[in-house]
């Protein structure tokens, strides 16, 4: 197994880990501590892409476990959030702020969906459909929502954690948009994956 499939796996496995974590509240810190989890392991994705590509490295095996570690990855933080939910409802959000964040979280993680079944058809097909800028620039502004409202979960009562919450707050609404505007592209520019093809005939 290769350095960039290390990588990859080794993001997997921060996964329970910065779950187990975001939870023990007994650990001092722990909302800090998972955050700092999170964020290294959101850069692990860039890692052991830019390693693979520039290394020569890419294997079948890195093409199925990234974008596998990287969506369960995201999904997991964003489930977390949704149950403890203090980042979505300070003022003047409030209960609504709850609401809001489901039906974004929703979004975002139907239209991962959406893609994955779109490159498993595309796989079938042997076509690769590569991500687009607007893809990338989604993750960013994803992990950089998940980070800042998880590590300002333990300074909401001060102002600068308001501050802060307010900032992870615009990543997230931006990233919903984005998540948006990069599944309708995706669809857009991959049609014709979903087109039946012509069965050739033996006479052919």
């Amino acid at each position: 197994m290769n350095l960039p499939n290390k990588i990859t796996l080794t993001r997997i496995c921060m996964i329970p880990v910065f779950a187990t974590v975001f939870y023990l509240t007994v650990i001092p810190c722990n909302y800090l501590i998972a955050a700092v989890i999170f964020a290294i392991a959101a850069f692990t994705d860039f890692l052991d892409g830019y390693l693979a590509r520039s290394m020569h490295l890419v294997t079948n095996l890195g093409k199925f476990l990234d974008p596998i570690a990287d969506k369960v990855l995201v999904s997991t933080a964003f489930i977390l959030l949704l149950t403890r939910p203090v980042a979505f409802t300070v003022e003047p959000f409030g209960d609504w702020g709850l609401l809001i964040a489901g039906v974004c979280i929703s979004v975002i993680l139907g239209r991962e969906l959406i893609v994955s079944g779109f490159r498993m058809v595309a796989a079938g097909q042997h076509v690769v459909l590569a991500a687009d800028k607007l893809g990338k620039l989604k993750t960013c502004a994803q992990d950089a929502a998940i980070a800042v409202l998880i590590a300002c979960m333990p300074f909401l009562s001060e102002p600068l954690g308001k501050v802060a919450a307010y900032i992870g707050l615009a990543f997230f609404f931006l990233c919903t948009l984005l998540t948006v505007a990069s599944g309708l592209n995706y669809i857009i520019r991959n049609g014709d994956v979903l087109r039946d093809k012509p069965q050739k005939t033996e006479e052919e």
